[in-house]
């Protein structure tokens, strides 16, 4: 059976609601602070798995409670996270989040060990048990760089699907980008990498357009009405683990997407990045 291996980052979510975002040199009152789940690794990893995906995480936490703590909540969701290496003397990744009264986020990330990620831990995508044709390789890049491209160009050799979101925006390689089928991106970073590469994209891109849907080459998918937004934080993260999943099961192109699309829209009518527990 395919399965999704899942080469990201782990956060605790620290959240604040405001009733707007502070202006510089502001200082506001917030809500109660809610301590949450979160990383853009651990999002897609749970999104994939909830999905019905044999499901791996490849990251790393600190040697403190918060990270053995997601360790266990991974678990309890399906994923996989014995890969999920703990390193020493260093704290869990951590985001501030601060959510408006429209459900609109600002996302400060202290990255704390999933910046020690290094090529040791991508050796979980090759020899037996690797990757193997079919596999799907998704990944973001909250990760050092080099380590995600390196992850990336290993995946293609072992003839394993990639899709990569380009989120946090940062500048790849080319030969990076043209590996991944597909490459996701909102619009937002769908300008930048557009003046990144002089005009050109990558070979297979699809831009999530929020309300609006996405658009997968000549492929558009319209978005799905929701009457109530309470908080947007991880709706692109549950598209593309949801995306990952339904490709590694085969779907075309038009019904992975709308079931990404479905997803990103329940997203939304919760708050935080994941649900508040594993039950359906």
């Amino acid at each position: 059976m395919s399965r999704v291996v899942v080469l990201g980052s782990v956060n605790l979510d620290l959240h604040l609601q405001v009733e707007r975002h502070p202006r510089g040199g502001e200082t506001l009152l917030a809500g109660d602070l809610e301590r949450r789940f979160g990383g853009k690794g651990g999002n897609q990893a749970v999104a994939c798995a909830r999905a019905g995906a044999t499901t791996a995480l490849v990251g790393a936490v600190g040697d403190d409670e918060p990270g053995r703590e997601y360790r266990r909540r991974l678990e309890a969701f399906g994923v996989d996270a014995g890969l999920v290496r703990e390193v020493p003397g260093a704290p869990t990744g951590t985001a501030v989040i601060c959510v408006d009264a429209r459900g609109e986020n600002t996302i400060v990330v202290a990255p704390g060990a999933n910046h020690r990620v290094g090529a040791e831990h991508l050796a979980a995508l090759d020899g037996p048990g690797g990757l193997e044709d079919g596999d799907v390789l998704l990944a973001q890049l909250e990760l050092p760089l080099e380590v995600v491209a390196e992850g990336v160009r290993r995946a293609a050799a072992r003839g394993a699907r990639v899709v990569l979101n380009l989120a946090p925006f940062a500048v790849l390689p080319p030969d990076v980008l043209a590996l991944a089928d597909p490459v996701v991106v909102n619009e937002h970073e769908a300008a930048l990498l557009a003046e990144q590469l002089g005009g050109d994209q990558p070979p297979s891109l699809l831009v999530t357009l929020g309300a609006a849907g996405s658009r997968w080459g000549d492929l558009e998918v319209p978005g799905e009405r929701v009457e109530a937004v309470v908080d947007t934080t991880g709706a692109g993260d549950s598209f593309c683990g949801v995306l990952a999943a339904r490709l590694a099961a085969g779907d075309d192109r038009r019904a992975a997407v709308e079931a990404a699309t479905a997803a990103a829209a329940l997203t939304v009518q919760h708050e935080g990045a994941q649900p508040p527990s594993p039950r359906p």
